[in-house]
């Protein structure tokens, strides 16, 4: 599948090409939560990372789809708004010291694109939408950072607006992750309509929320846990209330979650709820959250939980830290892919090797940031015959559809994309509608990688190394130029018939590509 045609802006991390630096002092994550819209800056600080500031507004983005699950005007340009002043707080951060993510409302509406087009010129950064499960680990990722790394296996929970992430993990690796298509914004909409308060409403909600808790309960429960951790705003604001109101320390239990519920329904609408430490932007959203955690805990059979301050963009920061230290989690993953799928290793070194070469050659003329190129180079000739693992026929769909529709820890679903488009074009017919005016920086840079691993491939067809010549690039804007040396493509009649077949598959793209 083709990335997403109106993408103007580079994938996660891109910047323009420039000599090696040292890490960022600043850093910054963006969180376009269904209810709140967050932002965390820090200074890294002998790899450690300060806070520097936090900032916080509610925009209810879930409550502002509609029937056809579309943003409406006003969530959008409330959403707008608030980018653009957090956008003036990081307008002086170079790209790629700010991530910023999208969660499950994004990934539901049917005109995100449209509207990630205007959040990012509004942000002044690249933004990307979020698998739930890669937002379930980066939730444990933060939360890993804020508590102790020795109380063996922990249980996370993370209610949001939209969606509720339940992750089992030990120290800083997750286990098991999972996104669970229920949040306090979309619950209390849905059981508490109006804002009406009562028992059944209660009941029905919790009902729902056991329901959707069906799918991950017996392998949580096998699984089994040493202590049980709840983050995010819902958890943390529900906490508070139980502390406040005497009812708890600082933990939650079963029997604070009875007592809360009890006392929201003796008030019987949320405009008459009293609670200590209720905050207003939060009363709206209450119930559907307490009828979320209250589901989990008798659906896990959780007894007590302690909460964290730190989430998911905690998490994107240690993330984002991790990249810039070159410990990129994505580097594994792309490991794991072809430890799972028995790549061929010396062929994809061979393959990957062409690549970077014929890259160095000609990432300037084409005006390609060579950091970010050659990530996705070398992860695409890792993967190219993934595929194989189904069958040889097809295989490069094979493979594609497996980087498209898994779970790949690491990965935004504008990088999953463009990695499935560059193995899905390596070989056999191109996609014309994915080189279509007018051209967008995904799709200059998805046509000049898929130009580059292509050929590469083409040269390493034999599979022996030896096999391979020293080729020279010159490249124009819709043109490469290769060169061989002297006499080999009339000693290689099988590599000249290859390239007079890719020559015409690229001409019916509007790409020139001329051997000699």
């Amino acid at each position: 599948m083709p990335p997403p045609d109106d993408e103007s802006a580079p994938p996660t991390g891109a910047r323009k090409k420039s000599p090696a630096k040292a890490p960022q002092e600043v850093l910054a994550a963006v969180d376009l939560g269904s209810n709140s819209f967050h932002m965390l800056i820090a200074r890294v600080v002998q790899g450690e990372l300060h806070i520097l500031d936090r900032m916080r507004e509610t925009v209810r983005l879930a409550a502002g789809l509609d029937e056809d699950k579309r943003i409406t005007k006003e969530a959008r340009e409330r959403a707008l708004l608030c980018l653009s002043r957090f956008g003036q707080r990081v307008a002086e951060l170079p790209q790629g010291s700010v991530r910023a993510v999208g969660t499950n409302t994004l990934r539901r509406a049917t005109n995100a694109r449209g509207f990630l087009r205007r959040a990012r010129e509004a942000l002044g950064h690249p933004i990307e939408v979020l698998p739930g499960r890669e937002e379930a680990r980066l939730i444990y990722l933060g939360v890993a950072h804020d508590i102790s790394d020795d109380a063996g296996r922990r249980l996370v929970v993370d209610i949001g607006g939209g969606s509720t992430e339940c992750i089992l993990g030990e120290r800083f690796e997750p286990l098991l992750t999972d996104s669970l298509h229920m949040g306090c914004v979309s619950f209390s909409n849905e059981f508490f309509p109006g804002g009406a308060l009562d028992r059944e409403r209660f009941r029905a909600a919790e009902i729902g929320a056991r329901l959707e808790m069906q799918s991950i309960e017996r392998s949580y429960r096998a699984e089994g846990w040493d202590e049980a951790v709840g983050s995010s705003g819902t958890i943390n604001a529900i906490a508070e209330i139980l502390r406040l109101s005497g009812w708890e320390k600082g933990s939650i239990t079963r029997d604070g979650l009875r007592r809360l519920r009890k006392a929201m329904v003796a008030a019987g609408h949320v405009s008459r709820l009293e609670l200590p430490g209720l905050a207003p932007d939060r009363v709206p959203v209450l119930a559907g959250g307490v009828a979320i955690l209250t589901a989990i805990f008798d659906s896990l059979g959780v007894e007590e939980m302690r909460t964290s301050s730190f989430a998911l963009r905690e998490g994107l920061l240690y993330d984002l830290l991790g990249r810039i230290r070159h410990e990129d989690v994505r580097d594994r993953t792309i490991r794991r892919f072809g430890e799972v799928y028995h790549v061929d290793h010396e062929q994809s070194t061979r393959v990957e090797r062409t690549a970077l070469r014929a890259l160095a050659q000609v990432a300037e003329t084409w005006d390609l940031d060579e950091e970010l190129a050659k990530r996705f180079l070398v992860w695409a000739a890792r993967l190219h015959e993934i595929g194989l693992a189904i069958s040889y026929s097809g295989y490069h769909k094979h493979g594609a559809y497996l980087i498209e529709h898994s779970d790949m820890p690491g990965f935004s679903r504008e990088d999953q994309a463009l990695l499935a488009t560059l193995v899905r074009l390596h070989r056999r017919k191109l996609d014309k509608a994915l080189f279509r005016e007018p051209p967008t920086f995904r799709t200059r840079l998805a046509l000049r990688l898929v130009v580059l691993l292509r050929l590469s491939v083409l040269l390493n067809h034999s599979r022996r190394p030896e096999a391979v010549p020293n080729v020279r690039l010159e490249a124009r804007d819709n043109c490469l130029l290769v060169q061989f040396p002297k006499g080999w493509l009339e000693d290689h009649s099988l590599a000249r018939a290859d390239l007079e077949a890719e020559t015409e598959a690229l001409l019916a793209v509007g790409f020139e590509l001329r051997a000699h």
